[in-house]
Order: C-alpha cells, then sequence, then structure tokens
C-alpha cells in the first residue's frame, strides 16, 4: 500500500463511529494509547494516565513559555494534562477530524482553549516552520506510518535546536521472527512495526542523541488485556452503538497483541531523544 493511500486508510478507519464510538467508551474518552499498569485490576484511564506522567518525568522542566507538539493528539487527553499543569502551549496533529472535534469540545469544557490548538493533518508533512517546539511529543502513532524515517526528519526539522523528541510506540522485538506477526499487520495494512533497534537507527540518521529508552514489553500485554476484558464486559452497551462485525474484529485483533506480546514477539516503551 502506497503512502498516500495507507494515511487516507487511516484516517477512514479513526473517522468511522464505529472507531469513535469504541475507543471513546472504551479507552475512557481521554486517551488511545498504552497505559502503565501497577495494579492487575487498575482502571485503563489510571493506567494511560500515568503513562503521560510518566513521560513528563523525563522531559521537565516544562514552562509556561514551552511549545509542545503531540503527534496523532487522539481526544487530546495528554495535551489537557500538559496544558492545565503546566499552562503551556499544546499544538495537536492528529488525521481524524472526529477525533478532533471531540478534542475541541473537552478542551473548551474545560477552558484551555486558549492553550491548546487542534489541527488536522498527517506527522509526515508537518505544517509548521523550522525550529518551532521545544518538544515533539507522540503516544502509539507512529506504527501506523509506512515511512517513519519521514517522521524523524520532520520531528527533528521543527524542533529547536536541543528540544527533546519524546514518543511510545507499539513495537516488533528487535529478535522478532519474520512472519509471525502477520495477523497484526494485516489488520493495520503495514509490512511491518518498528523496533528499538529501528528508532535508534532512525534517532541517529536524523541527528538525534538518545536520552533514554525505557521498555516496558508486559505493559503492551497489560493493556490490552485489560481492553478486551473491558470491551466484553461492556460488550451488551457498546453493541447498541458499534456493529457487531467490528466489536468481533476488535476482539480478535486484540487477543493477536497479547498473544504476541506473550510470545516475546512484540515491545513497547518510552523512547527520548534530543535534537
Amino acid at each position: 500500500m502506497s503512502d498516500s493511500k495507507l494515511v487516507e486508510t487511516t484516517k477512514t478507519y479513526y473517522d468511522s463511529t464505529d472507531a469513535d464510538e469504541f475507543y471513546h467508551t472504551i479507552w475512557g474518552g481521554e486517551d488511545i494509547h498504552i497505559g502503565i499498569y501497577e495494579l492487575a485490576d487498575e482502571p485503563i484511564f489510571q493506567a494511560s494516565k500515568r503513562t503521560i506522567q510518566t513521560m513528563v518525568s523525563h522531559v521537565t522542566p516544562i514552562m509556561e513559555s514551552t511549545r509542545i507538539l503531540d503527534l496523532g493528539a487522539g481526544y487530546g487527553g495528554a495535551a489537557r494534562y500538559l496544558a492545565a499543569r503546566f499552562l503551556c502551549q499544546v499544538e495537536c496533529l492528529n488525521l481524524s477530524e472526529t477525533e478532533n472535534a471531540r478534542n475541541r469540545e473537552k478542551n473548551k469544557a474545560v477552558r484551555l482553549e486558549d492553550h491548546i490548538t487542534v489541527t488536522a493533518g498527517n506527522f509526515e508533512e508537518l505544517p509548521y516552520e523550522e525550529d518551532r517546539f521545544d518538544i515533539v511529543w507522540s503516544e502509539e502513532a507512529f506504527l501506523h506510518s509506512g515511512n517513519k524515517d519521514k517522521v524523524f526528519e520532520q520531528a527533528k526539522r521543527v524542533l529547536k535546536p536541543g528540544g527533546q523528541f519524546i514518543f511510545t510506540d507499539p513495537m516488533q522485538a528487535d529478535d522478532c521472527p519474520e512472519g509471525v506477526l502477520q495477523p497484526i499487520l494485516d489488520r493495520i495494512h503495514l509490512k511491518e512495526l518498528g523496533s528499538v533497534k529501528r528508532y535508534r537507527e532512525l534517532a541517529a540518521k536524523h541527528g538525534f542523541r538518545e536520552k533514554n529508552v525505557v521498555e516496558m514489553p508486559e505493559q503492551l500485554v497489560n493493556h490490552y488485556s485489560a481492553v478486551l476484558h473491558e470491551l466484553k464486559r461492556k460488550e451488551d452497551t457498546l453493541s447498541k452503538v458499534v456493529s457487531k462485525d467490528y466489536i468481533e474484529r476488535m476482539k480478535k485483533g486484540l487477543q493477536h497483541w497479547i498473544d504476541g506480546g506473550k510470545k516475546g514477539y512484540l515491545n513497547w516503551g518510552i523512547l527520548h531523544f534530543e535534537a
């Protein structure tokens, strides 16, 4: 699939009513990313917020003058946390206009619309000038890119010298056997996932310096297990607004992620680089 076709396919998926209702209902409406769990039965919302807090601990100090770009911002949960805590300016760039609309509504509801700007766009072609941001931030978005080299190139371009690039992503393990992730790749229309090794190579190619890489593959299993459990628990209610076919495909897809993680084929963590 070409890069432009992949972008359009991803946008169509996240703009769909099925996807929007699923993510907004199951993930708690603020975030669409993997959480860091301390307890087996911890709510998804709480674990997801801990991921944001952990990422913040890597990039502090953040001040009112700090300008942050959130790539693939989803419903904007990270942006609202950052803006509310630090009164900084956050730009949300996201493909889905359905998610963007919810993001704007939520920002207005908590009176943060003056601190958060929401723009429809593709993180492979950033609509910003050079040296604009202090931090480029992303959670669980880069897996959807068919041109991850371009993502790193664009992030470096818009970061100020010494700016920070921090992101999380579901990845394949560095030693993942060929072919075992095909069910996952077919679902997200990709030939491969990123990996810590691949992202380190891209970071070095584009002049980033590694600050810290924290690998937590167990949290991928924890999170998708929690999502699958929540989906089954709320299935009767969800089925009133989401198609049965989507729910069944989501169950199978989540189980593929869980199985791949348990077998050691998948990875997840926080990757932090400096421009």
